[in-house]
Formats: structure tokens, C-alpha cells, sequence
């Protein structure tokens, strides 16, 4: 079985932060969290990327917002105690709305699994990993590399000539 893509030193844990959304249990790695807040007020951005549902300002720093639930490929987030995590991928920070808040996971190595073949054989990028837990079901570890290219691949297609 390959390795997953995710940072670990040996069997060291890393932390992840997890919500929920659409009944599945997602989680982003702590280290590319900046902060979580309420869902601010958006202004939509006019010709965005359809996955952009507009931005915030926040503590004077103008953000994007892509919903997760759309990035998905599904409805959008409509939970009332949605949150944004903000985020930093390298230079770039931009918010992520994602479902209720669940819990922040301590995560030994061994608990962590690639994510299927089939579904990487068949192009799925957005779960870059998939935590094993005893008693409850998988967390899946989103990859914002992944996501971040569902975005500027959204772009494209609305800039292509119908």
C-alpha cells in the first residue's frame, strides 16, 4: 500500500482539525490553519470562479471564500454554525467554508492510510488521506493543493467560449 500525502515524522502525531459536512467527517491539517471564525458577511465578486463565493474583509485583509461543500462537487454549505477556516498555502491565504466543528485530532502515524487506488487511479486528488479510528468512521484529509486547483480549473472553464 503507497504512503499517504501527508507530512509525519516517523510515528510522531499530527494534529488535525476536523468538521462535518454532508454526514462524511473531513479534517485539514492544523499547520495550514491561520485561524476559524463565523461565517462573515460576503460581498460576491463579480465574474469570480464559480467557486468563489466572494469575499470578506477580515482584520483588513480582503479574503476569497470557497465553500467547500461546492468544491466537493455538491450543495453548498447552509449550516448555521458553519465556519471559514482561513488558511495559507504557501503565500497564498484565502477562507474555506467548511461544516460545524467537530474536534481537533492528535493523530498517530499508524492510523493514517493512503487514500484508495481505484480512487487515485481514477483521478481523485481531494482527500489526500484517510485516518483509520477504532470506533467511529474515517476522517478524510483534505488536500488544499487539490481544492485550490478545483478553483482555477473553474475559472478556466468559465473563460472558454461557449
Amino acid at each position: 500500500m503507497s504512503q499517504p500525502d501527508v507530512q509525519l515524522r516517523d510515528d510522531a502525531p499530527f494534529e488535525l482539525a476536523c468538521f462535518e459536512l454532508a454526514g462524511a467527517l473531513y479534517a485539514l491539517d492544523v499547520t495550514q490553519i491561520l485561524e476559524i471564525v463565523r461565517v462573515p458577511a460576503l460581498v460576491p465578486l463579480p465574474q469570480a470562479p464559480d467557486l468563489i463565493e466572494g469575499v470578506v474583509d477580515l482584520r483588513g485583509v480582503v479574503l476569497p471564500i470557497v465553500d467547500l461543500g461546492r468544491a466537493l462537487g455538491g450543495a453548498p454549505v447552509e449550516d448555521p454554525a458553519a465556519r471559514v477556516a482561513v488558511l495559507q498555502l504557501d503565500d497564498l491565504v484565502f477562507g474555506l467554508r467548511v461544516g460545524s466543528g467537530s474536534e481537533v485530532l492528535s493523530v498517530p502515524a499508524g492510523q493514517v492510510e493512503a487514500v484508495p487506488r481505484l480512487a487515485t487511479q481514477a483521478g481523485y486528488e481531494l482527500v489526500r488521506a484517510v485516518v483509520r479510528r477504532p470506533s467511529a468512521g474515517p476522517v478524510l484529509v483534505l488536500s488544499l493543493e487539490a481544492i485550490l486547483e478545483r478553483v482555477y480549473r473553474s475559472a478556466q472553464r468559465a473563460e472558454e467560449p461557449s
